[in-house]
């Protein structure tokens, strides 16, 4: 499972810039609408909401925008109806690919989609065609210091179903229905948390030799560059090398 993890490296150091900081606040933004149009304004029994308000906060987004994003969703703000969407592609060399969308035109977001992935040799799939070789889970970015083995049993007792160490930082994974239970007792015992997140997470992973892998990685960039995306997922193997060939490229 540690294709998620590695990937999110990546996406912090890049929305470190200006640029990729109102990239992301966009995202956290339509996050928050969904949320609050989804289940309420209240956190405390919307947990969806929660989460998208708590990313909002760790990545220093200003109250007012949390305000009027949630203000947005239940209706309280006049704001252009927005529509979440699940995409389904592959990337070259047959990679897999879940992408996810929220949107005010899905025909802006299909054919921007489309020109992306062609332009790269990939292609949009069929609804179905993709997403079985998925599950949904929980992710948990725990930054250290910290001890594994004390990490690894206080995550298994609330309920993770694995814990990742790589460096400094580890990926704990949860099914759907534990995740809160999880967070909250890795919060509790004072862990601090640099990401936490529903993801898609491969069954099983593609692996492609360096420079096939780079090319995948940066069609993924792209995507995740396009207004309409909130995330990308792929099959694809993510090693440290390809990493590092990706940030010199």
């Amino acid at each position: 499972m540690a294709g998620h993890s590695k990937w999110s490296t990546i996406k912090h150091k890049k929305a470190a810039t200006d640029a990729k900081r109102g990239k992301l606040f966009t995202r956290l933004t339509k996050e928050i609408t969904i949320a609050a149009r989804e289940k309420g304004s209240d956190p405390e029994f919307n947990p969806r909401l929660r989460l998208a308000i708590d990313n909002a906060k760790e990545a220093n987004m200003p109250k007012d925008n949390i305000e009027r994003a949630i203000k947005r969703g239940t209706g309280e703000l006049e704001g252009a109806e927005l529509h979440e969407i699940v995409y389904e592609g592959y990337a070259p060399h047959g990679v897999g690919l879940v992408i996810e969308v929220v949107t005010d035109n899905r025909n802006r977001a299909v054919a921007e989609l489309r020109h992306t992935l062609n332009k790269a040799g990939g292609s949009l799939a069929d609804a179905g065609s993709v997403i079985w070789q998925f599950e949904r889970k929980g992710y948990l970015s725990v930054r250290g210091p910290f001890d594994p083995d004390e990490l690894f049993l206080v995550a298994a007792d609330a309920g993770a179903e694995d814990v990742q160490f790589e460096n400094s930082s580890a990926a704990v994974y949860t099914d759907l229905h534990a995740f809160q239970s999880v967070r909250d007792t890795l919060e509790e015992n004072g862990y601090e948390l640099d990401d936490a997140t529903m993801v898609y997470e491969p069954k099983n992973s593609l692996s492609l030799e360096q420079k096939l892998a780079v090319q995948v990685m940066k069609v993924i960039e792209n995507l995740e560059d396009l207004d309409d995306v909130q995330n990308v997922y792929s099959a694809l193997e993510i090693t440290d090398e390809a990493i590092a060939a990706m940030e010199g490229a």
